[in-house]
């Protein structure tokens, strides 16, 4: 199994990989958040081992980045982490982690686990997820979205922010967190791209209170996707 691996703390990095390659497992370790989805998105992976605070890109962004860009089934996704409250498992699992290991790791329920996520993906590679909102369809394993059943054209960078916007239905997100998933550039970035691109996504999506949607604009924070109450 080819298991990509992001974690900061050096001694405990050095340790799992150990522990993986004991168990004949390829692993790829990454401290940059932004480095590991770049390779997992580039490359082929069976599993991902994911600390949730790392350098640049957080676990959940990593993790919210990978269900943009991915068009076929990601692969299974472990968090690793010493935050154990209900709160935080919750919202890890929420977000569509697999799994949730709390620090300090224990070799063999580790490599359980790995196990037990790869098991239950077997046998759904190249799964779809699609949003049929009537005249508004959104196809999140081919990276396609469809009004009144054409395609629509857009840019790569537009396509990551209708999918990842349609993930987040009913969800403030903010500038920042919309610079570092869908962009993958620091939070500071002094850009108005974001603005634009939700403008385009307006006009070509339809994403009006005329059909159903509105794409509102949370002064001093971000935008919210949602749906009119009447198109629900």
């Amino acid at each position: 199994m080819k298991i990509a691996y992001l974690e900061d703390d050096t001694e405990l990095a050095a340790t799992v990989c150990d522990w993986l390659r004991q168990a004949e497992h390829e692993v790829d370790l990454f401290t940059s958040g932004v480095a590991c989805a770049q390779a997992v998105v580039s490359r082929r992976f069976d599993a991902c081992l994911i600390d949730w605070l790392v350098p640049d890109l957080s676990g959940t962004e990593v993790l919210a980045r990978l269900q943009i860009k991915l068009r076929q089934a990601m692969p299974p996704v472990i968090f690793t982490t010493g935050r154990d409250s209900e709160e935080d498992v919750v919202a890890v699992l929420n977000a569509g982690a697999d799994d949730y290991i709390v620090k300090p790791l224990s070799r063999p329920l580790l490599l359980a686990r790995l196990q037990a996520v790869t098991r239950r993906q077997q046998g759904v590679a190249g799964a779809s997820l699609v949003q049929d909102f009537g005249r508004l369809t959104v196809d999140h394993g081919r990276r396609q979205l469809a009004l009144d059943d054409q395609l629509i054209v857009l840019t790569e960078r537009e396509t990551d922010l209708a999918l990842y916007l349609f993930q987040n239905i009913g969800r403030a997100l903010s500038r920042k967190r919309l610079i570092q998933v869908v962009w993958s550039l620091t939070p500071d970035v002094d850009t108005r791209t974001v603005d634009v691109h939700v403008s385009i996504l307006r006009r070509k999506l339809g994403l009006t209170p005329e059909f159903g949607w509105r794409l509102i604009s949370i002064y001093g924070h971000g935008y919210r996707l949602e749906r009119e109450k009447d198109s629900a």
